[in-house]
């Protein structure tokens, strides 16, 4: 008889424990939104640039992201840091400009709001059923673009020929701002319950050509939203931490 309520309260005990188990995972707390920082690199891309990663400038980034279900998100990323370029290394000829005649390093600031869409369900794998803590993801959205250019801007398509040579219209204002088109794919993993880590490459197109402080070096015009416009892209570690918990008895995103 002793044993036998030794085997029942034995039973009790591992039947209620596995049940409070099953109940906790079920019951995982989902979040809202993400807040976070980022480091990034930038490179310019225009008329004096020459591939894809050269001149990479080091910056800054704050991450905010508005979860609506495990597949996607709204990302807000504002971001500080530089644009390089110089003729020499520009690899191309321009008709008015000698090489080495004209370098700059103009400072960056971009505000964008982008979707994101997960190629799989992004969570723990508790809160909801399939989901992974890996998954690349694609981006797009519109931005804000800022730029410092400390020598003034330059405009190659309204300039005029003084002495034999042709000179360009000269701005001195060192303010350029304007929108862009940032597109992105990346990959995220979550290291915690409430930490994720992102790496993503985004490419900003942006509405101008004077983000380089050279507006139409070439003389030729040209028409269209994106034609003949500077753009930049960035390559951002992210690391944010989910706040605003969801109500663990209220229906979530399954």
């Amino acid at each position: 008889m002793k044993v036998s309520h030794i085997h029942i309260t034995f039973c009790l005990f591992l039947f209620t424990f596995v049940f409070a188990g099953q109940a906790c995972a079920q019951d995982d707390v989902e979040y809202r939104m993400e807040l976070g920082v980022g480091a990034n690199l930038t490179t310019y891309h225009g008329d004096l640039s020459n591939g894809l990663f050269t001149n990479m400038q080091p910056g800054g980034t704050v991450l905010f992201r508005a979860i609506i279900n495990p597949r996607s998100a709204v990302r807000i990323s504002a971001m500080v840091s530089k644009l390089k370029g110089e003729v020499g290394k520009a690899n191309t000829k321009f008709p008015d400009i000698t090489e080495k005649e004209y370098s700059f390093s103009n400072t960056l600031g971009d505000l964008s709001v982008a979707y994101e869409y997960n190629f799989w369900p992004y969570g723990t794998g508790r809160d909801y059923r399939g989901a992974k803590r890996i998954t690349p993801f694609i981006s797009l959205g519109l931005g804000m673009t800022y730029t410092h250019c400390k020598e003034g801007t330059y405009d190659y398509s309204q300039g005029q020929t003084e002495g034999g040579e042709y000179v360009p219209q000269y701005n001195s204002s060192k303010s350029v701002i304007t929108g862009n088109v940032p597109i992105g794919v990346g990959v995220k993993y979550k290291i915690g319950d409430r930490t994720n880590l992102s790496l993503d490459y985004t490419f900003h197109v942006s509405f101008s050509d004077n983000l380089d402080g050279m507006d139409d070096p070439y003389r030729i015009k040209s028409s269209g939203l994106f034609k003949n416009t500077d753009c930049y892209s960035t390559l951002t570690l992210g690391l944010t931490y989910s706040l605003s918990p969801k109500c663990s008895t209220c229906h979530k995103d399954r």
